[in-house]
């Protein structure tokens, strides 16, 4: 049994119909869960004069209030469950895999993008790819 998963969200895709099975999975083998939520690392934010509106320290901290705020939302359908939320910033795949062995996760769960096989062979998604290469087993919910 999984002791500790880690559950990579993309509140604004697919993302949160993996939260049932993760809360099931977790239950019943009283699993620790960590909801990760990451985002590109941002250049600074430019207005329609050419001046700098926020510095990317700036963008960095509005994201990760409001990737708190979505893990926040999901964490509440996770009641009964000892629950972590983290934020981070690079490129998806990597932060994914560097999170799983930071957590020591057991399991990777996350949602996949719904793609026909010739796509998903020529441009696989993250899950796809995070199934590919992650040092432990990855659970992947397509629909």
């Amino acid at each position: 049994m999984a002791k500790r998963i880690l559950a990579p969200m993309d509140v604004h895709e697919r993302g949160e119909t993996i939260i049932p099975i993760v809360a099931a999975l977790a239950k019943g083998a009283g699993s620790a869960v960590r909801l990760l939520r990451v985002f590109p690392v941002p250049d600074r934010v430019i207005g329609s004069h050419g001046r700098t509106v926020a510095y990317s320290d700036q963008e960095m901290a509005r994201l990760t209030a409001e990737g708190m705020s979505d893990l926040g939302r999901i964490e509440a359908q996770l009641d009964g469950i000892s629950v972590e939320s983290v934020v981070r910033f690079g490129e998806p795949v990597e932060e994914i895999l560097l999170e799983a062995e930071a957590f020591e996760a057991d399991l990777i769960a996350l949602a996949a993008s719904n793609r026909g096989r010739v796509r998903s062979v020529l441009m696989p998604d993250v899950a796809e790819r995070v199934a590919r290469k992650g040092p432990v087993p990855t659970l992947t919910l397509s629909g």
